[in-house]
């Protein structure tokens, strides 16, 4: 598993998430919970798309952080090797 950092912030009607950490992975939702969902589902798609290309996921950084963020925490990466590998992801709540 790894510990990446997302970071929440409430904009033009839409709360926005980022994975701090991982450049380029954003989602948005109209509620929080939606975008903490989408947000997980574009870190996997991220993580995959990384791993497919034979590039390295980035290592997580917990000192990255958004000042205009209204909510910060831990985003989790899974990955199951076997005969096929196997991405999830989930917000800490």
């Amino acid at each position: 598993m790894i510990r990446y950092k997302a970071a929440y912030r409430f904009e033009d009607g839409v709360m926005l998430g980022e994975v701090l950490d991982f450049p380029g992975t954003v989602a948005c939702g109209e509620t929080l919970e939606e975008a903490r969902g989408s947000l997980a589902t574009a870190l996997v798609d991220m993580a995959e798309t990384n791993l497919l290309r034979g590039e390295p996921l980035p290592v997580p950084d917990d000192t990255r952080t958004d000042e205009q963020a209204e909510l910060e925490e831990p985003i989790y990466l899974v990955l199951q090797a076997g005969h096929q590998l196997s991405i999830s992801a989930a917000s800490a709540t």
